[in-house]
C-alpha cells in the first residue's frame, strides 16, 4: 500500500500540463502553416502504420457543472443525424489519400456523451466507420458511457460495432455532491450499466471518479469507494477537479465557499491512493489505477505503455486520426485540431476542406523532449544509455541542465538518481507531472492560468 506525504504534495501542487501531448495543446496555433500541415497529413495517410481512431460526439442533454469538455448541450435528438452526416463527410475527405491496407488497432468514442446517440444512431456511425476502415483482429475499442440514460439496446449496438472496453462516468455517489454538480446518478443506475456491459461481453470496465467537488469529505468519498469497489472494475481513473472558470464559465456556479479546502482535497486523494492500492490495484501514475493482471499494468512492467490524448494506452506505433468538432489528431511530427464550434466545423466540411483550426509542427528538439517525457510518464524511469540509443544523442549531455535541476526532487524522495539513470519512487508516481515538467522547454513561457494544478 502506498502512503502519501501530504506536506510534499502541497509543495508540488502547482499548475502544469497533463502531457497527453508534448508540446501541450496550449501551444497549438492558428498561425501554423496550414499548407504544410495538410501536405504532411496527406503524406501520412499514404503510410502503412496502424491507426487509432477517435470520434468526438459532443452532445449532452444536461451540463454537469464541473465539466471541462467541449460539449453541446441540447435535448433535441435530431441534431445527431446531421452530425453523423458530417462525420461521414469528414471521414471521406481523409479517406481520399488513405492507404487501404492500414489497420485500425484502436477505436475510441468520447464526448460529450457518446450515449446521447440512440442505438439506431450508434449502429449508423459504426457502419460508416466499418465501410471506410479495416479493423485489426485484436482491436482495442473503448467508449465513454453515461449510465443515466443508457439502454441495454445501446450497449448491444456498441458491442456489435466492436467495442470491448467501457469507461463509466460516476464521479461521486453522494446525493448531496451530485445535486451540487448537477448530475443525479443513483448507484443502482451505475450497477445496471455495468451489468449490461458485462452481459454483452465487454472485457474491461473503467470507473471515473473526481475528487475536489463541492461538499466532498474523506468520509463521504470513502463510502463512494466502498460502493464502486464492489463492482470490481478493471481500472479506475480518479481525476482531480480542475477549476478553470476562465475557460469554462459554468464552473463559476461551484462557488469557492462550497468547494473542499486544499487540505480536504489532499486528504481525499491520500485516502483514495492508499485504499485502491490496498485493494490490489496498481497505481499506474497520475490518475490511473489498474489490476495487476490488466493490460495497462502489464504494459508498464514491460515498458511498452504509451500515452496520448486518450490517456495511458497499450497500443504504440499508431497514428491518431480524430473526427468531429474540437477533436485532436497526432501523427509523427504534427498535431492538428478541428474547429471547436459546430458551425465552423460544418462550414469547413461543406467547403470540401478538413475542418482544421489549429495545429503544431514539431521541431527536432520537440521530438526529443516528447519521447523523454512520454517514456518517463509511462516507464517511471529513464535509462540514460537506452535513451541515448533511442534518440541518437548523448542523453546525459543533452539534458545536463534538466538532470541537475532534479536534485531537489531527489532530496524530497520523488526520484532516485544514479549514474545510469533515474527511477521514479512511489511518491513520485503521484507527482509525475512535476517531474516531467523539468524536461518541458516551454514551461518558463507559460502563465499560471493556462493549466489546472497538478493535484
Amino acid at each position: 500500500m502506498l502512503h502519501v506525504d501530504l506536506d510534499l504534495v502541497r509543495k508540488y501542487n502547482v499548475p502544469g500540463p497533463r502531457y497527453t501531448s508534448y508540446p501541450p495543446a496550449t501551444l497549438f496555433s492558428e498561425n501554423v502553416n496550414f499548407g504544410s500541415l495538410r501536405e504532411k497529413i496527406r503524406e501520412n495517410a499514404a503510410s502503412d502504420r496502424d491507426l487509432s481512431l477517435y470520434f468526438h460526439l459532443p452532445f449532452c442533454q444536461t451540463l454537469c457543472w464541473y465539466c471541462g469538455c467541449n460539449t453541446v448541450i441540447t435535448t433535441d435528438q435530431s441534431v445527431s443525424d446531421k452530425y453523423i452526416d458530417y462525420l461521414a463527410k469528414e471521414m471521406s475527405l481523409l479517406q481520399r489519400d488513405l492507404n487501404p491496407n492500414r489497420k485500425v488497432a484502436q477505436l475510441h468514442f468520447g464526448g460529450g456523451t457518446p450515449t446521447f446517440l440512440n442505438a439506431k444512431e450508434l449502429r449508423r456511425v459504426g457502419a460508416l466507420i466499418h465501410e471506410r476502415f479495416n479493423f485489426a483482429d485484436d482491436i482495442e475499442a473503448g467508449v465513454e458511457i453515461d449510465p443515466r440514460r443508457l439502454t441495454n439496446d445501446q450497449v448491444v449496438a456498441l458491442r456489435e460495432i466492436g467495442f470491448n472496453r467501457a469507461s463509466i462516468g460516476v464521479q461521486d455517489n453522494n446525493p448531496i455532491v451530485q445535486k451540487a454538480v448537477h448530475r443525479i446518478q443513483p448507484f443502482a443506475q451505475t450497477k445496471m450499466a455495468i451489468d449490461w456491459l458485462r452481459n454483452a461481453g465487454f472485457s474491461s470496465i473503467n470507473i471515473d471518479l473526481i475528487y475536489g467537488l463541492p461538499h466532498q469529505t474523506p468520509e463521504s468519498f470513502e463510502k463512494t469507494l466502498d460502493e464502486v469497489l464492489c463492482l470490481k472494475p478493471n481500472r479506475f481513473a480518479v481525476f482531480s477537479y480542475a477549476h478553470v472558470p476562465w475557460i469554462k464559465p459554468a464552473q463559476r456556479i461551484l462557488e469557492d465557499r462550497i468547494l473542499p479546502t486544499p487540505e480536504t482535497k489532499l486528504a481525499i486523494l491520500k485516502l483514495t491512493i492508499e485504499r485502491l492500492t490496498s485493494e490490489g490495484y496498481v497505481y499506474i501514475g497520475m490518475d490511473h489505477f489498474a489490476r495487476e493482471d490488466d493490460e495497462l499494468a502489464i504494459a508498464q512492467r514491460e515498458k511498452t505503455l504509451q500515452r496520448n490524448f486518450q490517456g495511458y494506452s497499450t497500443r504504440g506505433n499508431t497514428d491518431i486520426f480524430a473526427f468531429g468538432m474540437s477533436s485532436i489528431s497526432q501523427v509523427d511530427d504534427i498535431y492538428w485540431q478541428n474547429q471547436k464550434e459546430l458551425s465552423g466545423y460544418y462550414d469547413a466540411i461543406d467547403a470540401g476542406e478538413l475542418p482544421l483550426v489549429k495545429g503544431y509542427i514539431l521541431t527536432p528538439e520537440d521530438k526529443l523532449r516528447r519521447t523523454t517525457i512520454m517514456r518517463l510518464m509511462c516507464d517511471l524511469s529513464l535509462d540514460f544509455s537506452a535513451m541515448s540509443k533511442m534518440l541518437g544523442i548523448d542523453f546525459k549531455e543533452h539534458f545536463c541542465a534538466e538532470l541537475e535541476s532534479m536534485d531537489e526532487l531527489e532530496a524530497d524522495g520523488l526520484i532516485v538518481k544514479t549514474a545510469e539513470g533515474l527511477i521514479v519512487t512511489d511518491l513520485g508516481r503521484l507527482l509525475i507531472r512535476n517531474i516531467a515538467m523539468r524536461f518541458d522547454a516551454y514551461m518558463p513561457k507559460q502563465t499560471e492560468r493556462r493549466f489546472s494544478k497538478t493535484i
